[in-house]
């Protein structure tokens, strides 16, 4: 039983990380059920255990946290849906590329309620859209980022997650090399020309969630 959880307001993030954190020390205990919480940080930089100094652009420009996820540099701010998932991973198979790929199914079904197609990149993490409306040097169309995904595991329990660009400040972005991935840009749901609200998200995540997460890995 997956408990669905909306913090209101703009979460500060080290005490939320420290109450996620909370949380799976009580699922490893047996004492709190999955969960998954559906908030928005004040804005900020975090940096997975990956993340290169050189990819922090303007380091003075907002707090920058050092976090445990994977991953890298990534921006969390009002305007973006931060998804904290706190899953049992072994129990959903006990294989952790698939319960990735499962949580990029998660993320490309809900865009799809919006009738956008998100995709994922060998090579690069999260999920892109392609933007016809603005071709690259190769007359390509580009592909910017809408998404993010970056977890950590304590014996088998998942926690951090996935942000979607719903309407950020995207000037935001300019402060890191998002993920290390250079020569893409970044977009969100409304950026895209379509009026989604945070809450229509939320809708659209929790309508899709459990179908994301009965396919075989592939």
């Amino acid at each position: 039983m997956v408990e669905w959880r909306l913090l209101p307001g703009l979460s500060p993030y080290l005490e939320t990380v420290a109450a996620m954190e909370s949380h799976v020390a009580a699922m490893n205990d047996g004492r709190a059920d999955e969960a998954i919480w559906l908030l928005e940080h004040p804005p900020l930089y975090t940096a997975g255990t990956s993340a290169r100094a050189e990819d922090l652009v303007q380091p003075d420009r907002f707090p920058v946290y050092p976090v445990g996820r994977g991953g890298q540099y990534t921006y969390h701010g009002p305007g973006q849906r931060v998804i904290y998932c706190m899953l049992d991973v072994k129990a959903r198979g006990g294989d952790v590329r698939c319960f990735v790929r499962d949580l990029e199914r998660w993320v490309i079904a809900t865009l799809a309620e919006f009738n956008v197609t998100g995709e994922i990149r060998d090579g690069r993490v999260g999920v892109w859209v392609q933007r016809p409306d603005r071709p690259g040097p190769d007359g390509l169309p580009s592909e910017d980022k809408i998404a993010a995904i970056g977890i950590k595991l304590r014996r088998w329990v998942s926690f951090h997650g996935i942000s979607i660009n719903v309407e950020p400040d995207l000037s935001h972005f300019d402060g890191i090399i998002p993920c290390g991935i250079r020569g893409h840009g970044v977009t969100s749901l409304v950026d895209l020309g379509l009026p989604v609200t945070m809450a229509d998200l939320d809708a659209a995540l929790m309508a899709t969630f459990e179908g994301a997460f009965v396919r075989t890995c592939g």
